[in-house]
């Protein structure tokens, strides 16, 4: 009997022992968030952070399964998640709590610009450029004051570059302008009066400035002129002819020049001289362009779509409809959201670029025709051509 009690002290003493252990153990786990079956070593914090971005929140509530295997849509999942988190998180309108979209066009700031007319906008990363009316005016990006106003003839796009803005002057033949932002209003100075006639879109490729021609209305006329940048002016022009219609939009991914036919409905990828180099058939009369840094998105005016291009193979991966499109015309990207203007239906349509998914659509108030788009990261600004104003949200 004496052996039978201390075997029993000594078996109720290790089942206390187990027990604890077991409860540390599971203190330890358990001390990971509020997963229990995650250490708290080195790799927990990890498991904490997409946790807390909600890149994945578990198998269960207090289970993350460390050990598990992760298939390809998870996968796809995960890292899609990942992507729209660092992009929302890091924004500029993350930082200025800009997380809204307007919810009619009486939320829309708006300025009123110089001449009658705005057709173009571009952004310098503090200040709004609009061209249109024989006028280039100036907006402040922080709150839409008007700043100033250049006088250039026929101006139609706008281009900021190397602290510079440019502008396309649409006449025939095509004129481009240079403005100093640091001098005074006044002038624009002329640096090429011989570009192809209507230079509608416009593109810097860090050496020259591309300008996509129209032509004179007539099918066939349109052209790709080639500024060489100089420190004396008048600068030198090429422009090539071949293959070209009636051209409108152009840009620069940082490889190559893209402009888009708006007669033959193609988006051509050129050479350094302005040979086509790739044709990519999208929409019926596509407009102005836009680069997201991996795809290059085409508004296409009279078949109401989007055509979204994988930039470096120039292959067509998907025709957006709907959402709103109505006489689409011009493309602009935030680094998060694109915007395209839809000429005829007076309103706006955005969509994620990481995933092509439709946000909605926005009225920019009847007969306002809208025509360019621009970011400067934190508000997107909308030419009202009808107006002379330009709106931001």
């Amino acid at each position: 009997m004496k052996g039978f009690a201390v075997r029993r002290r000594l078996v109720g003493a290790g089942a206390l022992a187990l027990a604890s252990l077991l409860g540390a153990w599971s203190a330890l786990l358990g001390v990971c968030g509020p997963f229990t079956d995650v250490a708290a070593d080195v790799f927990c914090p990890f498991v904490l952070e997409v946790f807390y971005m909600g890149i994945t929140t578990g198998t269960t509530p207090t289970t993350y399964d460390p050990s598990g295997n992760t298939t390809r849509l998870q996968m796809a999942a995960f890292l899609s998640r990942t992507v729209d988190g660092v992009l929302t998180r890091g924004s500029r309108r993350a930082a200025m709590r800009r997380f809204w979209n307007p919810g009619n066009e009486a939320n829309l700031g708006v300025t009123t610009v110089g001449g009658s007319a705005a057709v173009h906008v571009d952004s310098d990363g503090a200040d709004i450029w609009a061209a249109g009316s024989n006028n280039v005016s100036r907006v402040r990006g922080s709150d839409g004051m008007l700043l100033e106003t250049w006088t250039a003839a026929f101006a139609h796009n706008v281009l900021t570059a190397f602290g510079k803005v440019f502008v396309t002057g649409a006449s025939d033949p095509g004129r481009l302008y240079r403005i100093d932002p640091t001098q005074a209003a006044g002038f624009a100075t002329s640096v090429a009066t011989n570009l192809g006639d209507s230079p509608f879109g416009i593109a810097y490729d860090g050496a020259r400035i591309w300008t996509a021609n129209f032509g004179d209305g007539s099918v066939g006329t349109g052209s790709v002129s080639i500024a060489t940048v100089a420190a004396t002016v008048p600068w030198t022009v090429t422009t090539v002819t071949t293959g070209f219609s009636q051209m409108r939009g152009a840009l620069w991914d940082g490889t190559s020049i893209w402009v888009t036919d708006q007669n033959a409905g193609k988006l051509f990828r050129l050479s350094p001289g302005g040979a086509i180099l790739q044709t990519v058939t999208v929409g019926t009369v596509p407009g102005r362009p836009v680069f997201d840094g991996t795809n290059i998105w085409v508004p296409n005016d009279t078949s109401n779509s989007v055509s979204v291009v994988r930039a470096s193979t120039g292959v067509l991966l998907l025709t957006l409809t709907g959402n709103g499109l109505d006489g689409p015309i011009v493309a602009a990207f935030d680094g998060l959201r694109v915007l395209v203007t839809n000429n005829t239906g007076a309103s706006v349509s955005l969509w994620k670029a990481a995933d092509l998914s439709a946000i909605g659509s926005l009225s920019t108030g009847a007969g306002s025709t809208p025509f360019g788009a621009c970011s400067d990261g934190i508000s997107f600004w909308i030419a009202l051509s009808n107006k002379g104003t330009v709106a931001r949200f």
